[in-house]
């Protein structure tokens, strides 16, 4: 039998980008761009089977390791104020094995001619399937890997 366990964490992490609210907004809130820097791990597969960017709407995704068993993640958007925040609640599974359920905001500041971007994750880490280390790290990659979908977007030096 399966020992039960709920682990709580809040997971905060702040970024500044070279872009400004709306432009960090528009990559979370298009499904291309977030299969461009959404992928927590470089070698692995990452596929939206639904996205349904808006209040009431949810997206389902597949992601893992290339040629493993998907982590299928379930989110539904409670709250959504354009280049302001992003609030969601999300599960995330594994085979038969829920890993994880929690609420996820993201608040985006204007910072000079930049955004200053807050993630704030509170989480229940279930039966010890999950760790708050795993979230962290995969969020820090991830969040890197926007910074470079930022700079690919960026319109060019103006060099007058």
């Amino acid at each position: 039998m399966t020992e039960r366990s709920v682990n709580h964490a809040t997971i905060v992490i702040e970024r500044v980008y070279d872009a400004t609210p709306a432009q960090v907004f528009a990559a979370w809130s298009d499904p291309e761009a977030l299969l461009r820097w959404g992928n927590p791990g470089g070698d692995w597969d990452v596929a939206y089977d639904r996205f349904d960017f808006r209040v009431g709407g949810g997206d389902v995704s597949r992601f893992g390791p290339k040629g493993t068993e998907a982590y299928v993640n379930e989110t539904q958007y409670l709250d959504i104020v354009p280049d302001e925040r992003i609030i969601s609640a999300g599960s995330m599974t594994h085979g038969e094995n829920r890993l994880f359920a929690g609420i996820l905001t993201v608040e985006f500041f204007a910072a000079g001619a930049g955004c200053r971007m807050v993630i704030t994750e509170q989480g229940a880490f279930l039966d010890g399937h999950d760790l708050p280390e795993n979230h962290e790290a995969g969020w820090n990659t991830m969040l890197d890997n926007l910074a470079e979908e930022l700079r690919r977007d960026a319109p060019p030096p103006d060099r007058r």
